[in-house]
């Protein structure tokens, strides 16, 4: 059994996690967006338009991480860049502090986790404001997030189904598979979990949908020690018998020298994709070195010689495919250093008196103090 204070170590890593404050002319990108409708998660909302899109464009909305901001994440992760080479909307749904301090999606909260409530159906006011107001094509809609913003995404895509054609869920969590503190704090451990029966009929209760379901993007650092890799594959569990496809997935391959499987349904159509990135840690892979690079690598924004941006622009159809990079199954040298990362143009940290601290006590009668700000720290507690 691990220690206790392994947990706290890890969950104190929350604190190194960048705050997505940008240079004001990166934030100048996105644009907020007005009135969308009652917002009963209280969330903000901001956008991305291209100068050159399509007539009928496809939107995606991206989700931030926790003590993120909506423009830091843009940055880090580039979507905006690529929104301006294929000429897609985004959309930047963003946390405030008001309703959790460490700036997560509420994604274990009861209320803002089911359809037609909290913080999902602010999100879903936002998609129907975003699509009125610029044309979009209702069959291109897609949602990915990273961490709490994935755990988020795997909300969207199991209270509205029928919304999207596609999701991406980078190092998050399945859906309604934690309703408490210790619950949510299992899972990210990788414990505690449904089988899988259970799992699919969370989403298929969720809804009043029958399908088609969206197609899953799935990618997790197998070093991450925030949000444990065995929640890529209970995500995968969650959706396989939505789609109908196997335990065993039909192709598996090396891209940018990484694995990554792949299920396809009775229409040959590819449904589920699953990316292990070897040895990296909790965060977003990215690709910022290659002449087709984009986004800028920070805290939990990680070089990994692989864009998960770009990728995943591919799997949903809203890329050109690039050649993939000739593989020996070795783990590029940028793995290597995925731990040292705030070297790498870290977006800057929260100021002093907003970063959640976690403050061990002399006594052990504090231990109760220790386990709440830890909780605290991975925003599993307002």
């Amino acid at each position: 059994m691990s220690r206790l204070s392994d947990t706290f170590a890890r969950l104190s890593q929350v604190r190194g996690l960048a705050t997505g404050r940008v240079r004001e002319a990166d934030a100048g990108r996105l644009k907020e967006l007005g009135a969308f409708g009652s917002n009963p998660g209280c969330l903000r909302a901001s956008t991305y338009v291209p100068p050159e899109q399509e007539k009928s464009p496809a939107l995606v909305i991206v989700l931030h991480g926790c003590t993120q901001t909506a423009a830091g994440y843009d940055v880090g992760s580039g979507w905006s860049q690529l929104a301006d080479r294929y000429g897609f909307v985004l959309l930047f749904p963003e946390q405030q502090r008001q309703n959790n301090p460490n700036l997560c999606f509420n994604w274990f909260s009861v209320e803002d986790n089911r359809r037609e409530g909290g913080e999902a159906l602010s999100i879903r006011q936002m998609i129907a404001a975003v699509t009125n107001l610029h044309g979009i094509d209702p069959a291109r809609i897609f949602v990915t997030g990273l961490s709490a913003g994935g755990a988020m995404a795997s909300v969207m895509l199991a209270t509205y189904p029928e919304l999207f054609a596609g999701g991406a869920i980078i190092a998050g969590l399945p859906y309604g598979c934690a309703d408490t503190i210790p619950k949510a704090l299992g899972l990210m451990r990788g414990r505690g979990g449904p089988g899988e029966a259970e799992l699919t009929r969370l989403v298929r209760s969720a809804s009043d949908h029958r399908g088609p379901w969206p197609t899953i993007s799935i990618w997790h650092g197998s070093g991450d020690a925030t949000v444990n890799p065995v929640n890529a594959d209970v995500i995968i569990s969650q959706w396989r018998a939505l789609h109908g496809v196997g335990i065993d997935p039909d192709r598996t391959e090396a891209v940018d020298g990484y694995p990554r499987r792949v299920w396809r349904n009775d229409d040959d159509r590819d449904v589920i994709e699953e990316y292990s990135i070897t040895g990296m840690g909790h965060g977003t892979p990215l690709d910022t070195l290659s002449d087709d690079g984009c986004g800028r690598s920070g805290a939990y924004m990680l070089e990994a010689s692989i864009s998960s941006t770009h990728r995943i622009c591919e799997f949903w159809g809203l890329a050109k495919v690039k050649p993939l990079k000739p593989s020996n199954n070795t783990v590029p040298a940028s793995a290597t250093i995925m731990q040292k990362t705030t070297n790498h143009h870290p977006l800057p940290l929260p100021p002093l008196d907003q970063s959640p601290k976690i403050a061990i006590p002399a006594d052990p009668s504090g231990v109760g103090r220790i386990i709440e700000d830890a909780l605290r720290a991975a925003g599993l507690m307002r």
